[in-house]
């Protein structure tokens, strides 16, 4: 079953959730904030066509794996090569490709940043597009699901 996790607009904390199309809300555990969310029939299904935060269908992939602690990995690798001549980023690199290899992939709304894990059509997911992304941020662009274009 498909797993999403939310955004809370308020404090922006994680909202870990199930889909079920009879849910209309979810409440945040950290402030009480309340959320509108419109599940249907295909979430329920473990399939993404919409967003059911923002109702946006624009969506891409990645590896599942939190970026503050990548960086965090990458600056304490960064400081000890001065002692080990660069033997501590030789390391972290193998730990990378280790992780690469076995982390699943999660789709992201462009939009609200909501998380999906465990989709039965994450094959139609495409890969993140800088641009496509500062269109849909700065501008609100609607790409509603379709690629970029020139």
């Amino acid at each position: 079953m498909m797993e999403v996790q939310i955004t809370c607009t308020s404090c922006g904390s994680s909202i870990e959730v199930l889909p079920d199309h009879r849910a209309t809300k979810v409440e945040c555990d950290v402030c009480k904030h309340v959320q509108e969310v419109n599940f249907t029939a295909d979430h329920e299904a473990g399939r993404l066509c919409e967003c059911p935060v923002c109702n946006r269908m624009d969506f891409y992939k990645q590896k599942d794996f939190n970026r503050k602690i990548g960086v965090t990995l990458f600056l304490i690798a960064a400081i000890l090569s001065i002692w080990t001549y660069g033997l501590s980023l030789v390391a972290l690199y193998l730990v990378d490709l280790f992780l690469f290899r076995k982390l699943s992939v999660v789709a992201i709304c462009y939009k609200c940043r909501t998380n999906f894990r465990k989709l039965q059509n994450m094959g139609d997911i495409r890969e993140y597009d800088h641009e496509m992304n500062d269109r849909i941020v700065y501008s609100d662009h609607d790409f509603k699901g379709k690629p970029l274009s020139h």
